[in-house]
Formats: C-alpha cells, structure tokens, sequence
C-alpha cells in the first residue's frame, strides 16, 4: 500500500495475540515517518516482533497537550504520522483526542486503521444483550465517588461496559453489587487474546466471590460488562401489548402482524412472534374444542 503523505494514520494493535496483527497496520506502521504511542517501549517490543523499523515519539495523557502541536508541525510539513495506543484502538479510554482535534482544525487527513479493540472483543463474547449499550470507560478510583457514578447508572436500561485495573476490581465489583444488587447479572473479560484469557458470566455475587477466591482473577487488563436495569413492565402494558397483537393478526399473516406490532411498540421480534404463536394456538384449541 501507498502512505499518504500529510496524514494522520489512527492504528489499531493487537490486545495481546500478535496474530491479531492486519496487514494493513503492519504496512501502515512500516511506512509512516514517525509513530506517536503511549509508550514507545512497548510498541518497539511489538515492531521488533514482526521486524519493523521505525522512529517513535511519547504521546500519553500527561504531555498529550505539547506533543500533539509537535506532532502536527511534522504532519503540516509533509510528514506521515501513526497514533498507536498500549493495545487496541487508540483514543478508548487513552490519549489521542487532543492531537485528533488539532489534526483536524489544521486540515490534516485522518486516515483510520481500524482492528482490536478490548470493548467489542467483550462485548462479542460476555452472553449479555449487545444491542444497545453504554461504554463507562474506567470508574473513579475512590469508593465514594465510584458508588456515586454507579447511583447514576442504576436505572440504565443498556448493557453497561467498563475498563478496570487489576488492583481495583474486586472492590469495584463490591460497589457495583451494592448498588445494582447481588442479583443482577454481570460478566468479566480479562486478559482478552492472551495466554490466561478468562471470560465468565454470573451473579454479582457469584462475581464476587470467585474474583475473591482466585487472586489471579486480580491481575491483567479487565472489562466488566453489567446487564441493564431489568425492564419489567407492568401486567397492563403486558396485555395491552398482547391485545394489539390479536387485532392485528385478525387478517395478516404471522410476518407482518409481527413486524407491525414491533414497529408499534418497540417490542422485540421474537418476544412478540412467540406471543403470536401462543395466541395462535389458543384459537385454535378454542375452535377445536367448539
């Protein structure tokens, strides 16, 4: 491939597995003039590993401001610049967005290269609904002020995700069970691609005491994923839904009764095509038994 010259190159990492590596980024990483990262130690480790040469300048969340106007000097002059993260996508929950608003009030081309990324990697694999969900990124790291943001999400209807340190989380899935209940269900990725990869899903409590029991559950990069406040609706909107239904299936086939009805109300489609066949069935053994 051809590297843009003047352009910013967003690129995303392997989370652990080198093989998660796309061609794309290897060629992308291997033809820009320099390669801003979060720690350049640990992307040398991974350019070394597939024999990649390159210049590479410190970008992280305490010197983002000065080094984010350096670096778009160099791309004003014609150069290709790289923005890697520790692993994963750049700029969820790291340094980058700066130099993004920067490159972009310049009228610097921003090229992404997208791959990996520890949020979607759960996400795929928790066993919680993915349909709709909320990204928290890492929770405050004092008790006090960690209850309080998890009050505010109490209610959140949407599968919550959130990054977490090692040395916080069993602390945070205490706070997180105080708040949203022992009941409610939740999952853990952690070390996701790597060697001791371990994904569970259960209770909070259940969460808890395994995490507890196991210290090596406390070690590695982690993405807790909580399933969101129960919509339970009242047995009158139950019915009314179930009414709605019957009279639209007076005349209309099963497909479009359903599709109508979801339209309608919001409801799922296979919640409401089970409901239709239980509705259909009970006309029927209605009329049988006539």
């Amino acid at each position: 491939m051809s590297i843009v010259k003047n352009a910013l190159y967003i690129v995303a990492t392997p989370l652990g597995n080198p093989g998660d590596m796309s061609r794309r980024a290897l060629e992308t990483l291997a033809g820009v003039d320099v390669i801003a990262a979060e720690d350049t130690r640990r992307i040398k480790r991974l350019l070394r590993h597939f024999h990649i040469g390159a210049d590479c300048v410190s970008l992280h969340e305490h010197n983002e401001g000065q080094v984010s106007a350096q670096v778009v000097k160099r791309l004003q002059a014609g150069q290709s610049v790289a923005l890697v993260s520790d692993a994963g996508t750049p700029l969820i929950s790291d340094p980058g967005y700066e130099l993004i608003r920067l490159a972009q009030d310049a009228g610097v081309r921003i090229i992404p290269v997208p791959g990996p990324s520890a949020l979607t990697a759960a996400l795929s694999v928790a066993g919680l609904p993915n349909d709709r969900f909320v990204f928290e990124g890492f929770l405050p790291a004092r008790s006090a002020a960690r209850i309080a943001r998890l009050e505010q999400l109490r209610n959140e209807p949407r599968t919550l995700v959130f990054y977490e340190a090692p040395h916080r989380i069993l602390a945070t899935l205490r706070d997180m069970g105080a708040v949203f209940g022992m009941e409610r269900e939740a999952a853990m990725a952690r070390e996701l691609t790597k060697t001791y990869e371990t994904i569970r899903r259960d209770r909070l409590e259940r969460l808890i005491e395994w995490v507890a029991s196991d210290s090596e559950q406390q070690r590695g990069e982690i993405v807790v994923l909580v399933h969101g406040m129960p919509q339970t609706p009242g047995a009158a909107a139950q019915v009314d839904v179930r009414q709605l239904l019957a009279v639209l299936l007076e005349g209309r086939s099963t497909k479009e009764a359903v599709t109508l009805a979801a339209d309608l109300t919001g409801e799922k489609r296979n919640r409401l095509y089970d409901m239709a066949l239980a509705i259909q069935e009970g006309r029927a053994s209605k009329g049988a038994s006539l």
